[in-house]
């Protein structure tokens, strides 16, 4: 099946900007993000693809977030802030004693929420530029559907502590409205304080995006097909998900064992009432990717075979072993999709164990599928080998749940490397940017490889392992490891393949 009309033969690069350089210690949406965006350009790519955005909890992960729908006010820039008057100079001082290369998320997340208070404490009795007070105003009326609900999740999880919504009293929890209007009228400016971060997060992102379309740099998103339990989304709309009486999960999702965890992977995410969701037409998915679609010009679809049928893990398990596949909405879902937002421009995370069905679910409504190289070690017909791609597909090196290429490559067997010499015609010296030639050379409409294979970095570099709770999410690159020479290459390489578009 061809690629669609408006995704044409290119490349990019995958890096969140968690992972971006800084002095604040946590990559943000600041200076050096607007240098990635003029790297990936001099480079001739099309794409910067990123993780989640939206804010994270304990562990920073990006695939367990507070909302589907706000943003990560971890990732606010102190410059920005600075040069919209709303910090001073002085307040941001300080920012060298955070580590450089890793991201210490128990000291950022009190930081930045310091600088959002003070922030917000500065915009309260603003003195500048009428327009942005203006404009706040009219982001609140606009975004309020998901906005209001959010704020006040935070400010009520602030007030008690941080406790996450299974531990909350039990008239909060079921949003009884003499509480909430308590809590309404006690946490007020607490509330809009919240509001207002989502405010600077959108102002922040948008700005950078339109950088970036100038550019010709276009954005690819994620979004991660469950939400967290501990979530406004699950708070303000529990009859959407499978919970008992007391708004505990009845089962929570995962894998079943596979290619990163011999026990499967228990998220314990909670899962959808399907038939619940149809019978407002899908209403907060057509929300939730209209929504994604402001931020990003593409979305890579994150477990995309859990529409098809996700596996359900009776919730007081601790591994995924025991769980079942249970149908989801298919074709239904899509449907209303389309009708609601037009062409879809998703991608689908189609990796893992993968049935014919889930094939024709993409390939119904025309989205590309993944294929990842460190996957392709079995024979001939494996999918993963670049000779078995069709054009509608995504092809990378490695993803964020990967070891970085020169990192997996040293964990092989000799039996591994001879496989790789053989395919590739010779020895492999330099094996994250073999995989590199095989992603860009291959038919594969799009061609994306990590920052870490770009500048050929080892195992200490990884950003996930999949089924490990801790010390994932924190890896940011030193600006000495960006080599213009390895951009030179891939803008070389990126031109003789093909993947630079007319303009």
């Amino acid at each position: 099946m061809p690629a669609p009309a408006s995704l044409v033969r290119s490349s990019g690069v995958l890096l969140h900007p968690t992972s971006l350089p800084g002095p604040f210690g946590i990559g943000d949406l600041g200076p050096e993000a607007y240098r990635w965006v003029e790297t990936l350009a001099a480079a001739r790519q099309s794409w910067w693809q990123i993780l989640p955005l939206n804010p994270t909890g304990v562990g920073g992960s990006p695939y367990q977030s507070f909302s589907a729908f706000a943003g990560n006010i971890n990732l606010l820039s102190p410059e920005q802030l600075v040069r919209d008057g709303l910090l001073a100079t002085a307040t941001v001082r300080g920012g060298e004693a955070f580590p450089t290369t890793r991201v210490d998320f128990p000291r950022v997340a009190p930081y930045k929420e310091g600088l959002l208070r003070e922030a917000w404490g500065q915009f309260r009795g603003w003195k500048g530029p009428h327009g942005l007070r203006e404009a706040f105003e009219e982001y609140c009326r606009r975004e309020a559907s998901w906005l209001d609900d959010y704020a006040l999740f935070m400010a009520i999880r602030a007030g008690l502590g941080g406790a996450g919504l299974s531990h909350w009293p039990d008239d909060l929890r079921r949003r009884q409205p003499a509480a909430l209007a308590a809590v309404q009228q006690q946490s007020a400016d607490e509330v809009a304080m919240h509001r207002f971060g989502q405010f600077l997060f959108d102002r922040q992102w948008c700005e950078l995006k339109r950088y970036a379309t100038d550019r010709a740099v276009r954005i690819i998103g994620d979004a991660p097909i469950f939400v967290s339990g501990d979530s406004a989304d699950v708070w303000a709309h529990p009859d959407l998900f499978l919970l008992d009486h007391a708004g505990n999960p009845k089962v929570v999702a995962g894998v079943p064992p596979d290619y990163f965890s011999a026990t499967g992977q228990h998220w314990g995410n909670p899962l959808y009432d399907w038939d619940r969701m149809a019978q407002s037409g899908y209403a907060w998915w057509v929300a939730r990717l209209r929504r994604n679609l402001t931020n990003v010009d593409l979305i890579r679809l994150d477990h995309f075979r859990g529409f098809a049928a996700a596996w359900h893990i009776p919730a007081a398990d601790k591994n995924a072993m025991n769980g079942r596949w249970v149908d989801g909405p298919r074709y239904k879902l899509f449907d209303r999709l389309a009708a609601e937002l037009g062409k879809l421009p998703l991608i689908a995370e189609d990796l893992g164990l993968i049935t014919p069905d889930v094939h024709e679910l993409r390939e119904q409504f025309a989205m590309p599928g993944m294929r990842v190289l460190q996957f392709a070690l079995g024979g001939p017909d494996n999918p993963y080998w670049p000779h078995n791609y069709e054009p509608l597909t995504v092809a990378y090196t490695g993803t964020h749940d990967n070891d970085t290429t020169v990192g997996w490559y040293a964990g092989l067997t000799d039996k591994d490397h001879q496989t790789i010499t053989d395919y590739i015609g010779h020895h492999a010296d330099n094996p994250a940017w073999d995989l590199i030639r095989l992603a860009w050379s291959s038919v594969a409409v799009l061609a994306i490889a990590p920052l870490q294979d770009v500048l050929e970095l080892g195992g200490d570099a990884r950003m996930n392992v999949p089924g490990v709770a801790d010390g994932n999410w924190r890896w940011r690159y030193r600006p000495d490891q960006v080599r213009p020479a390895a951009f030179e290459r891939l803008a070389e390489w990126t031109t003789r393949y093909n993947r630079v578009p007319r303009k």
